[in-house]
């Protein structure tokens, strides 16, 4: 979808300060990542850096972050022990980034789109509670655990739940006053609208404040101050030279080590799979809805990882925890994110002291009310409401997530979905429709744009419930692909399963590489023989269902090039509809029939002229319809002409140009009642509409007994039986149909109330 650019004079500043909020809350999360990764702690900021700018300049996002992965941390420091060194682990990440660059070149960035959006929104929700219960335990001093360590089962032997009760018998008040200031205070910048419309990022004034706070403390001798060990801890170079000496270069004499490649694989397939989701997440929670490419992220997220290999850092991928971050503070293009990563290695290079200064709980603060908006509420509530198949694999999957770790937790949750997805597969793949024709019931089942194997049990127990001489009707109109399975299957159905059951079938939209041909072996519009074997109440409910469908958008797809060459030779319909010539009420379309079917009979006013007369008694006595149908409708403009007209005591050619309206007016005006009819200007609002409705009523039952008086010939054939006259009312609002009879209808009993004879 294509979205209008703001102006940079509007974007800039926000994306100024969103960079220098995300930034701050790179800095610790990178450390930390190394930290839990066993990796050199200088490896978690190259991560960053590059993220930032190189994965930022080549992303398609505008709001994805970059930096290293937290979901790799355990698959890393694994590797890097069975390596045997970390230059040699930055041999497999280089060839990692090259096959993640080979996966977005060859276009394999799809499998992102196998993952239902429960599982993503599960994601979203879990990242959000672990933020919270991970950084609880730091926001009051309590740092056993390293910043950015996101799994269950820790380095340091504990788990989520043991921090959070080991850090109650270790707060440290220093750390705990700036934590809970922090947090008080992030909840009321969001509360006052005043606050949230400064240019400052919350999270630039929170991290001062905490600054400000722990040097007063110092400055006080307060034994409340925070040490060292409970600051954020980016290693200091003296010069630019030292600065250079903390890169880290891989080691090429592991290029013939066959265990390269077999980590090189794990990390880009874990990676590429983090970072696609993780994309997909981000689409989610951007308030812009831009869209990102994940073909070029995966090329983008492959050369920094080929960058980050080449030079000493870890691998990186697309984090929610900094774009939700990014996203809060504001950032509004991907220049948040590239600038960012420069704010990164300038402030690294240049005042490292300085960032040493801002104590761990205020950044815990941030990240808490970070993990608050993304584990909402309203995301738990409205995934209940969407049923046990959304909520289920979307709350498995932040059990999942929890309990076990990012990557572990999310194939859970795809595990999941994929189960729903078989049983709902098993239960209702296709879309199954059964139509009501003129020759009998016919079950169309509508196959999807792909059809996989996975149809294939539900399609054998549709066939197999099909009762003996049923008709079934394959369609494939809107489909692409027929897995090689299912066209055995349905050569199957056409050669042995429906001959043996009695059961006729037919095939449409068959492509040609399908090996099956387009054929329906029933017949599908009125012959001699399917109208010789209709009562009238039979076409009746038929008229009705066709009502029904057309009411419900799910009308018969059906091949009217076939029914032209059917009907050719000779008509037999079924039905015969004197309708209103108005251009909103074609009997063909409102009754949902095909060609055929009816003869349709319109004139202004849907009255019985001796014309009209004829051409029914030709529809029912020569041509064997079973039904005549009077069909009126609302808002009539004949039948709104005659009430003005009677109104005013005028003619139709006194009041209009059309010289031949009198007779036909008159007509409908034998059903008005003088004593009922108000001057224009009398009416109440509405009135008149409901006035004139009731008259189109009454002139339909009044025609069904001009019928009857009038014509001899349909008189017979209603007291014989063998047809039947019905009333109508079509409402022009809302599509449906009304049908009702009168005395004069019929000598059986029609399935329809019954009204007095005007």
């Amino acid at each position: 979808m294509p979205h209008n650019k703001a102006p940079l004079s509007v974007t800039l500043p926000k994306d100024i300060t969103a960079s220098i909020a995300v930034s701050l809350v790179a800095l610790p999360l990178c450390l930390g990542i190394a930290l839990a990764s066993n990796a050199p702690l200088f490896a978690g900021l190259i991560s960053g850096i590059v993220g930032g700018i190189v994965v930022g300049i080549l992303s398609g996002s505008h709001k994805s972050v970059s930096g290293p992965a937290a979901g790799l941390t355990a698959i890393v420091a694994a590797q890097i022990a069975a390596l045997g060194s970390f230059e040699a682990f930055l041999v497999a990440l280089a060839v990692a980034g090259v096959i993640q660059f080979l996966m977005g070149a060859f276009r394999l960035g799809y499998i992102a789109s196998f993952f239902p959006m429960s599982v993503i929104k599960g994601l979203l929700a879990a990242i959000g509670l672990i933020l919270i219960l991970k950084q609880i335990p730091h926001v009051f001093g309590h740092d056993a655990d390293a910043e950015g360590e996101m799994s269950f089962e820790q380095p340091d032997h504990e788990n989520t739940f043991t921090e959070l009760l080991a850090a109650l018998s270790d707060i440290l008040p220093g750390a705990a006053l700036i934590g809970i200031v922090s947090v008080l205070f992030l909840v009321l910048w969001d509360k006052v609208k005043v606050l949230k419309k400064l240019p400052v990022p919350s999270a630039l004034v929170v991290v001062l404040l905490g600054v400000a706070i722990n040097l007063i403390l110092r400055k006080m001798g307060h034994a409340w101050e925070v040490k060292a060990s409970h600051l954020v801890q980016v290693p200091v170079a003296e010069d630019f030279q030292a600065f250079l000496g903390f890169l880290r270069f891989p080691d090429v004499a592991h290029f013939s080590n066959p265990l390269i490649y077999k980590a090189a694989i794990t990390v880009a397939l874990v990676a590429s799979l983090e970072t696609l989701l993780n994309l997909e997440a981000v689409d989610k929670i951007d308030p812009d809805q831009r869209l990102a490419q994940p073909n070029r992220e995966l090329m983008a997220q492959g050369t920094g990882n080929l960058i980050a290999g080449l030079i000493g850092g870890l691998p990186m991928t697309s984090v929610i925890v900094r774009t939700s971050v990014n996203i809060n503070a504001g950032g509004r293009t991907k220049l948040s994110t590239i600038l960012h990563g420069v704010l990164l290695v300038v402030c690294v290079m240049t005042v490292p002291h300085w960032l040493n200064e801002i104590p761990l709980s205020a950044l815990a603060a941030i990240l808490i009310i970070t993990g608050l908006k993304l584990a909402s509420p309203k995301l738990f509530k409205d995934m209940w409401q969407g049923g046990m198949q959304q909520f289920l694999p979307f709350f498995i999957t932040i059990c999942a997530i929890v309990f076990t770790d990012l990557l572990t937790g999310m194939l859970v949750g795809l595990g999941v979905s994929i189960y729903f997805i078989l049983h709902s597969n098993l239960r209702r793949p296709l879309r199954r429709v059964m139509e009501k024709h003129a020759a009998g019931d016919v079950l169309r089942i509508e196959l999807a744009n792909q059809v996989s194997f996975l149809s294939r049990a539900a399609l054998e127990n549709t066939f197999q419930n099909v009762p003996r001489g049923g008709r079934i009707l394959v369609d494939a109109r809107n489909t692409d692909f027929i897995d090689p399975d299912i066209r055995d299957l349905l050569a199957d159905l056409r050669d042995k399963t429906a001959p043996s059951h009695g059961v006729e079938v037919g095939f449409i939209g068959m492509k040609d590489d399908n090996f099956i041909d387009d054929y329906v072996q029933f017949i599908d519009y009125t012959s001699r023989e399917v109208q010789s074997g209709l009562t009238p109440q039979c076409v009746l409910e038929t008229l009705q269902a066709g009502n029904q469908r057309f009411l419900a958008g799910q009308r018969i797809q059906r091949d009217f090039g076939r029914q032209v060459a059917a009907t050719a030779a000779g008509q037999f319909p079924m039905a015969a509809v004197l309708g209103c010539i108005d251009s909103r009420a074609p009997a063909e379309m409102v009754f949902d029939l095909g060609l055929g079917d009816i003869f349709s009979a319109r004139v202004a006013g849907n009255i019985a002229t001796s014309e009209l007369l004829g051409s029914l008694e030709y529809a029912c006595a020569m041509a064997g319809a079973k039904l005549v149908v009077v069909l009126g409708h609302t808002s009539c403009g004949a039948v709104n002409a005659a009430v003005d007209l009677l109104s005013a005591a005028k003619k139709a050619s006194e009041a209009t140009p059309c010289a031949n309206l009198d007779g036909l007016v008159a007509d409908i005006q034998q059903v008005i009642n003088p004593a009922t009819l108000k001057k224009t200007e009398q009416w109440a609002p509405g009135e008149k509409a409901a006035y004139a409705n009731e008259i189109s009523r009454l002139n339909v039952i009044r025609t069904i007994k001009s019928i009857r008086h009038r014509s001899c010939t349909l008189d017979k054939l209603v007291t014989e039986g063998a047809i039947a006259i019905v009333g109508a009312l079509y409402d022009v609002n809302s599509g449906e149909v009304s049908f009702f009879q009168t005395a004069e209808s019929s000598t059986g009993k029609l399935n329809v109330p019954m009204v007095a004879v005007a």
